[in-house]
């Protein structure tokens, strides 16, 4: 499990293909960020495990499944690139975003994204088909691994409202229109639909 509070953003230095999938090398800006193989990091939303640790110092290597380049934007990965990670939960730790579990649901987009006047700035995202009945004003939501709150939901549409230490922080500082997302409901709102009975009209 993870909290949608990133510790940092990484550089994309390879993407291989895999057979299906893809070996994902990243080199982490971020001091003191320490992993092992097996070890489980939050990447840009998406739980991935740590496949190796290659030979220059600092970078980690995932292998991704054809399910998790159907599930994200992963697909359009290229060297250059940031992306957000956060390393699990340790039991006892403080729980100040709100549980991520790192299963993304599924990509959307982002519509609009303008300065809101304070240093920070406010983000229109429309989320994938069915993604709406998780949607709730004020409930969470998690955009490319960053545990958020979302405002004025629409339909597939809501919004954000980013400060400007999530701007520096992570790769939404950098976002523009048409920029995919990856995106994850919060999972006690799937829980509750789940153990509902289903309603009919």
């Amino acid at each position: 499990m993870f909290t949608g509070l990133v510790e940092g953003k990484a550089r994309v230095r390879k993407v291989e293909a895999r057979g299906t999938g893809i070996r994902l090398t990243l080199e982490p800006g971020i001091p003191g960020f320490e992993a092992v193989p097996g070890q489980s990091i939050a990447v840009s939303g998406s739980c991935l495990s740590v496949a190796g640790i290659p030979g220059l110092l600092g970078e980690l290597a995932f292998d991704l499944s054809a399910e998790t380049l159907e599930r994200t934007w992963f697909r359009a990965l290229r060297a250059g690139m940031e992306l957000n990670l956060e390393r699990s939960l340790k039991l006892g730790d403080r729980l100040d975003g709100h549980l991520v579990s790192g299963h993304v649901d599924g990509t959307g987009v982002v519509l609009a994204s303008r300065p809101s006047g304070d240093g920070g700035s406010w983000m229109e995202i429309e989320g994938p088909e069915g993604f709406e009945r998780w949607l709730v004003e004020k409930g969470s939501v998690t955009v490319d691994g960053v545990s958020l709150t979302v405002v004025r939901p629409q339909g597939r549409r809501f919004g954000v409202a980013l400060i400007p230490l999530t701007l520096q922080h992570t790769t939404l500082g950098s976002v523009s229109p048409g920029t995919p997302v990856n995106l994850e409901a919060d999972a006690i709102g799937k829980w509750v639909e789940r153990l509902l009975p289903v309603r009919t009209r």
